[in-house]
């Protein structure tokens, strides 16, 4: 049976330790990315896809992202008076996106773990879950593409990124078979974080998946992995490992651009890749930075 996806978890639990001592009191998805924070552009991107009910997984010192997708009456108020219209439907605009809700991880065992916390609200439904860390530019379609693909093959679907060799440690890593779709392929099996040598190819896992329900059963019984957590490739594994459970899993290789805010430089570049593409930004940025780039040795 095809259901029709309306629910995205966005698994915004962690510390942030890589940001300290920036995010000591504030969450790492509120860091701002040019002038919006990271968590926004996540939002953005799922109700782009269609999906108008936003599930976060949190824990302590996270109020500020309810805070953001909350109304601010003063402000609104203030910027209204003021005669602010611009910076008002921005504020606006991050309160009416979606439908947020919000419920907390306890103990942080994983994002295995953490996914295992949206069962209640998802049900017995398929759902997206998308990672905070990766930015999909809104030129690019990915998780649109990954819903049509879920509900043609009623499976389990992941997004999958070519990457060098060198940093498949990184990430959780398919073995894949070719499809008679030139952008889709069938897993038969996923390792998290393997070395260069054990690797079974380059095609690793990014912040983007379509679950079928039944990854809440699996995920129940998954004991803890790779760092002492229970890891969400892991239950995704077991699904590969056997396709008769709920249609198996199949990856969308994504060929457009990402932004990865989860590294302290990768953020840097973000931002500035981000930039350079604004009309309001552009125009006087990339000048400045050819200008800067002619120092650098």
């Amino acid at each position: 049976m095809s259901f029709k996806i309306t629910k995205a978890v966005i698994p915004a639990a962690g510390l942030g330790t890589r940001f300290l001592p920036a995010t000591k009191a504030m969450p790492k998805e509120m860091l701002p990315v040019v002038d919006k924070p990271a968590i926004q552009y996540v939002v953005e991107e799922a109700v782009a896809a269609g999906l108008t009910d936003v599930l976060m997984i949190t824990g302590r010192n996270k109020n500020a992202l309810e805070n953001h997708f909350d109304r601010v009456g003063e402000l609104e108020a203030t910027l209204l008076q003021k005669g602010d219209i611009e910076r008002l439907r921005k504020v606006n605009y991050a309160t009416d996106l979606a439908e947020v809700h919000y419920v907390r991880q306890g103990d942080p065992k994983g994002l295995g773990h953490a996914v295992l916390r949206a069962r209640m609200h998802v049900g017995h439904e398929p759902f997206a879950v998308l990672l905070g860390d990766d930015i999909i530019d809104d030129r690019d379609v990915l998780l649109a593409r990954m819903i049509e693909e879920q509900g043609l093959r009623n499976a389990t679907i992941v997004a999958l990124l070519e990457v060098d060799p060198s940093v498949v440690h990184m990430y959780g890593v398919a073995t894949i078979e070719a499809t008679e779709t030139d952008d889709v392929v069938r897993v038969t099996g996923l390792v998290e974080k393997p070395t260069k040598e054990n690797a079974p190819s380059n095609y690793a896992i990014i912040g983007r998946y379509v679950l079928q329900p039944e990854i809440f059963d699996i995920l129940e019984h998954t004991k803890p992995g790779k760092g002492g957590e229970i890891q969400l490739t892991d239950a995704l594994e077991t699904l590969a490992a056997n396709p008769s459970i709920a249609g198996g899993v199949y990856g969308v290789v994504f060929r457009g651009r990402r932004y990865d805010t989860g590294d302290r430089l990768d953020y840097i570049k973000a931002i500035v890749q981000l930039a350079v593409e604004r009309d309001d930004l552009g125009p006087d940025l990339r000048p400045w930075l050819k200008e800067f780039a002619k120092d650098l040795k």
